[in-house]
């Protein structure tokens, strides 16, 4: 592994879409699949939880205004089994600004129907930019390195110049690596961990690796 920029590729998210409106899902599959994302189309809670555990998406879109289902209720059971799996609601919901403040800590973002293309682009890029997601494995790892090296040092109280003199590593690589610019070497990496006290190999984990 060595110090390296990223190239850019096409955004491409897998999506779980839980609706009970069969227009509405048949809608949003077409769209999202015409962007390039693996979508999957769910109408049940109990559809919704087996596709999700036969393999994880990256966002789910959840209505919340359903006629026989409680989207608050598997709101909560997707916080009480993921509670980093990036959630944004879908919906007619009339008190849109209510529901902001009910489960601000919970959902990445609000989309009211109708919705036009361009605004459901824009909310998935900034969940693909806040999340890490649709990257390659070296693009992912490149994201989470630097989000735990940050971390790290923030929890010891450190300025990036701190973590320079104990490492060794430049602030301004350390500032690319934090970034997600750059992929430190394999040394820098060790130098970093152990100035900081942790473990690589959690960092590793947590990037899928």
């Amino acid at each position: 592994m060595s110090d390296t920029s990223p190239t850019e590729s096409p955004l491409r998210l897998s999506i779980v879409a839980f609706d009970d409106d069969a227009d509405f899902r048949e809608f949003i599959g077409q769209t999202l699949e015409a962007e390039g994302h693996d979508v999957r189309l769910v109408a049940t809670p109990e559809e919704f939880f087996s596709t999700c555990e036969s393999q994880m998406p990256d966002i789910v879109l959840l209505d919340m205004n359903m006629g026989r289902f409680s989207g608050e209720e598997t709101l909560a059971e997707i916080r009480s089994r993921w509670s980093r799996l990036c959630v944004i609601i879908v919906t007619g919901y009339p008190s849109l600004d209510s529901m902001r403040q009910t489960f601000k800590k919970d959902v990445f973002d609000y989309i009211a129907k109708p919705f036009s293309i361009e605004e459901l682009r824009r909310v998935l890029t900034q969940a693909a930019t806040e999340f890490g997601l649709g990257l390659r494995p070296q693009d992912r790892l490149r994201s989470e390195l630097g989000r735990h090296i940050r971390m790290a040092r923030t929890e010891k109280g450190w300025t990036l110049r701190d973590l320079s003199t104990s490492s060794g590593v430049s602030v301004s690589q350390l500032s690319s690596i934090e970034r997600g610019t750059h992929l430190p070497s394999v040394e820098s990496l060790l130098t970093i961990a152990t100035a900081l006290g942790a473990q690589p190999s959690v960092w590793f984990a947590s990037a899928g690796f």
